[in-house]
Order: structure tokens, then C-alpha cells, then sequence
């Protein structure tokens, strides 16, 4: 097992609940962490704690009256404004009590992953609580309160002057992140995401590319709805490999939404396991091929938390720390009996889905050729850069 590798984990992490009934459920942080423990993956001595992250961290990015006012809310203060002009207290990210420290717990672990990879020397760090990248400077969005990959952004520009590629895989567009670097040249994005034409938030077209000096930095690749594994791994492999080519980075920054998964409830996209096992290591290759290994990821979306969360996030760590072959083993019955009483289907017994999990795709020549020619125009701006 390698030792270049830390996990990011603390239990104020699961603080970060919105209700009972809401989507957005961070029990699947403790049960992937007791997957990857009970197949021997995850030792004690690769976790560290998360630590929350402060105020003056928060307003690397976030406006000082928006944190004030998750801090009001938080405390039971809720104002019938604050839905409108914060985006706190709608049906999408309502109001909790201790939102603002939960929030910033999950802010802490990220940063403390970035200083894992600049200070202690570690080539990769995770941290699944991150990964809320719908956060905007001045209002919460789609489940996101604090924008934990922004601020870590910011902190890694302002702390260790290095040029970050941030990687977004979930279903949803990375809207926050680009949006807060959408004109500064040292920091690019990719997200590769649904179409915003089906789903939430409805941005991340191809001709968002960024603005003044920070434009050609930013692309998108949305994706046709029931695209499937093909079309999606292959538009993921040539884009991500063009665009670190093109920025040469120091770091990159994955964010890893499990949410591409035809059993997601939210998307409509008709993913398998096949695109999470594929995804991990081809940022773990490239990191050690552009940026000395220096990677750090996040979770994200993912609201199947049962049957496919705790593979898919598993899988993030056993590429980073050389143990995929793990999963040629079957699912540990231990944790399919721990977790079976409480799950609503029944749990997986293998790392891949059985074949027909979901009908045939009757469009399936005519998304995949659009999802081609999205790539293509995605990509222009490194294209035009050859000429």
C-alpha cells in the first residue's frame, strides 16, 4: 500500500443536514468509510482529522454579509428575506440549525487536504465531505451553503502561488467554481455534466469560456441526457488529457459527484460503475505525469447512497493509494449485513454492475454523435491555440 496518500475525515463533517427527507444525506461518509475499512484498505494512520475552516478563510471567496447571515440563520434567526437574497431557506438548501459550523467543517477538510499536499508532502489527499461546488460568493445553491473547492482554490493561489486545474465530474455543472474564476488565468476548469437543458442549474454551455484574462481557461462538456459509459469515459479521457496538456498545472483538484449513475434519482444520465472506476485513475496517472503527483479530491453530488456512493468514493482512495485490485475481490458480506437493515435496496455484492441494469437506449448512434461534436466544440479554444 502506499504511503503518499491522506483521507480527510472527521465526525463534525456529518453535522452538514439539511432534514430527514432531503436528498443530500452525509451518511454516506460513514458508510463508505466502513466499506473501505472492512476491505483493508483504510488504515488508522491515513486518517486525519478535518478542522473547521475560519471566517477570514470563508471570505476568501464568500462576501462578508452572506457568512453573517448563514451564521444568523444558523442560529434560529432566519429572516423571510434570506431565501430571495441568500438563497438560505429555500426547498433546495434550507436552513438548519448549526448550518454555518457544519458548513465550514466541510470547508476545513478540504484545506486541510491542500496542506497536506503542500506542506507535509502527501501527492494526494481526499476529502469526500467537499465537494459543494453549486456555492456562489453571495448566495447558497443547490444543496451548497460554503464552496469548499473555491475557497480551496483561492487559499492555494494566495498561500503557494500554484496554477490549479479543477476536474468536475458530477452530473450537475461545476457552476460555483467557474463563476469564481471565470477571469483569472491561472486557474482552469472543466466540468463535464448534464446537459442544462434537463437538469439543474441550466449553465455550463460550451461557450463559456471564460472571461478577460481568464478567457480560453474555462470549458464545459454537457453531456446529452442517457448518455452512457462509452460516450461519457471517452469525452472525460480526451478532454481532461487536451486541457492539462494545454495548462500545464501544479495541482489539480477533482471534484468526484457520484451522481452520473443511471440509479441516481436526480439525473437523468445512464452511467454504471465502469465510469467510476475509469475516472480516479486517469486523474491519478495524469497528476503524476503533469503536476509530481500532486492531486486532491472531493466529493460531490450522489444521492443513490446506498448503492452507489460507497463504491464510487471507494474507488477515488483505491486509486490513490495503488490498491485497485482490491476489487476483484467481492463486496466484504460483513458490511452488505451491517448496512442491509437500513438500505432501501438491495446492496451490491460486486465493484461493477451486472449488465441490463437499464433498458436499451433507442438514441443511443445519435447522442453519442452529439456528444462528439459537444467535445469538439468544447475543446476549441485549445485547438485554436495549435494553430
Amino acid at each position: 500500500m502506499s504511503n503518499e496518500a491522506v483521507y480527510i475525515y472527521s465526525p463534525e463533517q456529518l453535522a452538514y443536514k439539511f432534514n430527514e427527507n432531503h436528498p443530500f444525506n452525509q451518511k454516506r461518509l460513514v458508510i463508505t468509510n466502513d466499506l473501505l475499512k472492512e476491505i483493508g484498505a483504510l488504515q488508522e494512520q491515513s486518517m486525519f482529522p478535518a478542522r473547521k475552516a475560519s471566517d477570514q478563510e470563508l471570505l476568501l471567496v464568500h462576501d462578508r454579509e452572506y457568512v453573517e447571515a448563514v451564521k444568523e440563520a444558523s442560529n434560529g434567526k432566519h429572516r423571510s428575506s434570506f431565501a430571495t437574497t441568500y438563497g438560505i431557506g429555500t426547498e433546495d438548501t434550507p436552513s438548519f440549525s448549526n448550518m454555518h459550523d457544519a458548513a465550514a467543517w466541510l470547508v476545513g477538510g478540504t484545506l486541510t487536504a491542500v496542506d497536506f499536499i503542500f506542506e507535509h508532502g502527501y501527492k494526494h489527499a481526499l476529502n469526500l465531505g467537499g465537494g459543494l461546488h453549486h456555492g456562489f460568493r453571495g448566495k447558497a445553491s443547490g444543496f451548497c451553503v460554503y464552496n469548499d473547492s473555491s475557497i480551496a482554490i483561492q487559499y492555494i493561489r494566495n498561500k503557494y502561488k500554484a496554477r490549479v486545474l479543477y476536474i468536475d465530474t458530477d452530473a450537475h455543472h461545476g457552476d460555483g467554481v467557474q463563476w469564481a474564476f471565470y477571469d483569472d488565468p491561472n486557474v482552469c476548469t472543466l466540468s463535464l455534466h448534464e446537459n442544462g437543458r434537463f437538469l439543474f442549474p441550466g449553465t455550463g454551455n460550451v461557450n463559456e469560456r471564460g472571461h478577460g484574462e481568464g478567457h480560453g481557461y474555462s470549458f464545459n462538456i454537457p453531456l446529452e441526457a442517457f448518455t452512457e459509459d462509452d460516450s461519457f469515459l471517452a469525452s472525460y479521457e480526451k478532454a481532461f488529457r487536451s486541457i492539462i496538456e494545454y495548462f500545464n498545472p501544479d495541482v489539480i483538484l477533482t471534484q468526484n459527484g457520484a451522481d452520473a449513475h443511471h440509479f441516481d434519482p436526480l439525473t437523468h444520465l445512464c452511467g454504471t460503475m465502469n465510469i467510476y472506476h475509469e475516472i480516479p485513475k486517469l486523474a491519478h496517472d495524469l497528476a503524476h505525469e503533469y503536476c509530481e503527483g500532486r492531486w486532491i479530491a472531493v466529493g460531490g453530488g450522489g444521492y443513490d447512497i446506498w448503492r452507489v456512493v460507497p463504491r464510487a468514493w471507494s474507488l477515488i482512495w483505491l486509486a490513490m493509494t495503488e490498491q485497485t485490485h482490491l476489487t476483484k475481490q467481492p463486496i466484504p458480506s460483513e458490511w452488505i449485513n451491517r448496512w442491509q437493515k437500513d438500505a432501501l435496496y438491495d446492496l451490491p455484492k460486486t465493484w461493477y454492475d451486472d449488465r441490463n441494469i437499464y433498458p436499451n437506449i433507442p438514441r443511443k448512434e445519435e447522442i453519442n454523435k452529439k456528444n462528439e461534436r459537444t467535445l469538439k466544440n468544447g475543446l476549441k479554444p485549445i485547438n485554436e491555440a495549435h494553430l
